[in-house]
């Protein structure tokens, strides 16, 4: 018989042996017949310091020498109260109170749940429903599938199952589009008439700022996101940002929504949070949404993860925002982004469909996901871990990768395409 352990988004039947990884350092997987990898993808796009960072693994002994969990039900703890506070601080202004909980999809459920309670309370009982946006991923929980991309998403099956909710198409315009693009207009009109149709009944819109991680990576333009924050005000929808994937210098700034001078009622942050050592999320909410909550008990967040706040996962946090300060990841960052676009921008090979860069992220759209079935073989081979997404082949390294160690995923990423 085969190991027991079943693996996520993998047909299990005659599934080859994977490699098995017995450490890392910087950008490399090591593997235990000796072979090293370099990481396209940073371990699901959270590794942001890369494997074995020094100073995250001492932050972890140290705190697992004083307190390795706790509940924060009637309890508190320092590293809870330090990273709120900091979160506080380096979020767009306005987003003043932090609910903890334990993975990306718990971070979006807790948010949907914050906004229709939020709306329930201020005597809006129609209010019940989040509208999401087309190409849109924002998890694999009952609630966040209902979110996701009912024709194109992975969650299809479950279609008849889950919770209804209005989707408004994702907007065309590339993140460069001018104000007067016809494309962007006609992005801006949808948009409007999809509000003026769905508001009464909307708690919240939801959306992952400038990029559509795993909704097909889609890299749209920040005045989109202006206007939706003006619909938003002026239906009285509170606006959600997803920044699970865009959050800590995805996307060029240290939170997506910084470039669009946007500031969300509810944020929701996971992924590099902990630069990839521990799972933990945090949703922040603005102050006026925090009051719609007091009153008598009834009225209080009735909602509360096991392992919200774990110390070990608060010092990681504390840890890994320290290295992005000190080390000036945002700059880091930048140099990444140069190299992705001589890379890539000019790219043009048999079955390439389109390329596209932002911040830390470079993608070759493919013209079939079938195009892309000898990838993963071709990558191992040339020394790098790629693993394809539905029609993409992208890279979102870790933020420790150097120039030279990126242009080789970047060459592999070509190469397949150029020989195969």
């Amino acid at each position: 018989m085969s190991s027991p352990l079943w693996y996520p988004y993998t047909q299990m039947q005659n599934l080859p042996e994977p490699p098995l990884v017995t450490g890392g350092e910087g950008p490399w997987i090591h593997l235990a017949d000796g072979r090293k990898l370099l990481d396209a993808t940073s371990a699901w796009w959270c590794l942001i310091h890369g494997y074995r960072h020094p100073k995250m693994d001492a932050a972890l002994h140290q705190q697992v020498d004083q307190l390795s969990h706790v509940m924060l039900g009637g309890l508190t703890h320092q590293p809870a109260l330090q990273l709120a506070e900091k979160l506080v601080g380096i979020t767009p202004e306005g987003l003043d109170r932090v609910f903890f909980s334990d993975s990306g999809s718990v971070g979006i459920e807790v948010a949907m749940k914050m906004a229709v309670q939020y709306q329930l309370q201020q005597g809006q009982q129609k209010r019940t429903q989040l509208m999401a946006v087309m190409r849109a991923y924002h998890g694999d929980t009952s609630g966040c599938m209902a979110l996701c991309d009912p024709e194109e998403g992975m969650h299809q099956l479950f279609s008849g199952w889950l919770q209804q909710h209005p989707f408004t198409p994702a907007p065309r315009a590339g993140f460069n589009a001018s104000p007067d693009d016809p494309l962007l207009l006609e992005d801006l009109e949808l948009l409007r008439a999809s509000f003026a149709q769905q508001h009464t009944h909307l708690a919240a819109f939801i959306v992952e700022p400038l990029l559509q991680a795993a909704g097909g990576f889609n890299m749209y333009s920040p005045l989109w996101l202006r206007e939706v924050r003006r619909l938003c005000d002026q239906y009285g929808v509170l606006l959600i940002f997803d920044e699970i994937a865009t959050g800590f210098g995805r996307t060029g700034s240290l939170f997506a929504c910084e470039q669009a001078e946007v500031t969300p009622d509810i944020l929701v942050i996971s992924k590099g949070l902990t630069g990839g050592y521990l799972g933990l999320a945090a949703t922040l909410a603005s102050e006026a949404v925090f009051e719609g909550f007091y009153g008598d008990a009834s009225r209080a967040f009735m909602h509360g993860p096991t392992f919200m706040g774990n110390p070990l996962a608060c010092a990681a946090a504390l840890a890994s925002i320290s290295i992005f300060e000190e080390e000036n990841y945002l700059d880091k960052i930048a140099r990444l982004n140069q190299v992705l676009h001589e890379e890539l921008d000019d790219f043009t090979a048999p079955g390439v469909e389109s390329t596209r860069v932002l911040g830390a992220t470079g993608v070759l759209e493919a013209s079939s996901p079938e195009r892309l079935k000898g990838l993963k073989s071709y990558a191992l081979d040339q020394g790098v871990w790629l693993r394809s997404f539905g029609s993409y082949v992208y890279t979102m390294p870790s933020y420790v990768i150097q120039p030279e160690q990126l242009r080789e995923i970047t060459q592999v990423m070509k190469g397949y395409f150029e020989t195969s």
